[in-house]
């Protein structure tokens, strides 16, 4: 397999879920002091994970959980950001102007600033009330704080249980999904390198996943033309644009959205030749029960994507890193 580190990865997601031991002393003090509200805040890539887990716990939580655009947080504010807010947030460089912001701005009202910052001497790794160092794996740490929320507020039972066989068998079975969608990945991207727009599709967990793999990896990574669509809403408008030829990916999960992605994927044959379907639930997961699949479902799907963007850049030859304007210019 091309670009394709096995322990490395496997020790990254290991690592990861060893984040525990900090993100619980940190959430039960919070919780201690009287948490009113909880906010998860982004941009770009960010704000798309803030998405994703914020869509997970509204499945499961009274608590007052939302997301928030930093750029648009720092224009138009939230009223409900105050004493008792806890805000949540990631950075790999730490020093995103839109977030360090909205970091003052959050703090100036009272509320209290988890981050997890990827760089432990960046500016706002020194602004945030409380830092977590580790490098990417940003969905596993936003999950693993709503998870810690959500049991001390005893809606979450299983917590014990769940991370007891995570960490034990999730680094690998996430490793097997990366090897086992290889050839597909692989056969994908010969057939859509060179689509002049392509329509990815998703709902529940997987959406903010979704919008950030068409925009942050399509467009902004590899250069290519993309658009993501709600699987909600894709009968109520892009339908009538797709036709026989038009390139289009539903990623189906297997939280209690997958409805709604199944509802997609039944109808595209009808009317569109150029689809492909991936649903995580095609992927064994060695060790993880049934019940927990639709909590992981979001990280099978970036399994395969993953080995999508690996064969991009060797077909393509095109950089991943490489940016036209992003951090080059002011704006």
């Amino acid at each position: 397999m091309i670009d394709f580190k096995e322990q490395e990865k496997i020790d990254s997601v290991r690592g990861a879920l060893a984040l525990r031991s900090q993100i619980e002393p940190l959430a039960d003090g919070i919780w201690k002091k009287g948490l009113k509200n909880l906010c998860y805040l982004g941009i770009g890539g960010t704000w798309a994970s803030c998405q994703q887990v914020v869509c997970y716990m509204k499945e499961r939580t009274c608590l007052d959980v939302f997301a928030i655009n930093a750029a648009e947080y720092n224009t138009t504010g939230d009223c409900k950001i105050g004493k008792g807010t806890c805000v949540v947030i990631s950075s790999v460089t730490g020093t995103t102007t839109e977030i360090v912001q909205a970091v003052k701005l959050v703090q100036s009202k009272g509320a209290e600033v988890i981050g997890f910052i990827d760089k432990a001497d960046s500016e706002l790794a020194g602004l945030v009330d409380y830092c977590i160092t580790y490098p990417i794996n940003e969905q596993m740490k936003f999950f693993i704080t709503a998870d810690r929320f959500m049991h001390l507020n005893g809606e979450l039972p299983e917590y014990e249980e769940m991370y007891a066989e995570f960490d034990k068998y999730l680094p690998e079975a996430l490793v097997q999904v990366e090897k086992d969608s290889d050839d597909f990945a692989k056969n994908y991207v010969s057939a859509h390198k060179d689509d002049e727009l392509h329509y990815f599709v998703g709902g529940g967990t997987l959406y903010g996943a979704t919008y950030s793999y068409a925009m942050c990896f399509w467009e902004e990574m590899h250069w290519l033309r993309s658009k993501s669509i709600h699987s909600a809403e894709f009968f109520h408008g892009t339908l009538e644009i797709i036709d026989k030829d038009t390139a289009v990916t539903v990623f189906v999960g297997e939280d209690k959205q997958r409805p709604l992605g199944e509802r997609v994927a039944k109808f595209l044959p009808r009317i569109c030749e150029n689809y492909t379907i991936i649903d995580t639930k095609d992927y064994k997961l060695p060790g993880i029960s049934e019940k927990y699949r639709g909590r992981v479902c979001h990280m099978v799907m970036r399994a395969v994507t993953n080995r999508i963007d690996a064969h991009l850049v060797d077909q393509t030859g095109h950089d991943m890193s490489l940016r036209r304007y992003y951090r080059k210019m002011d704006y």
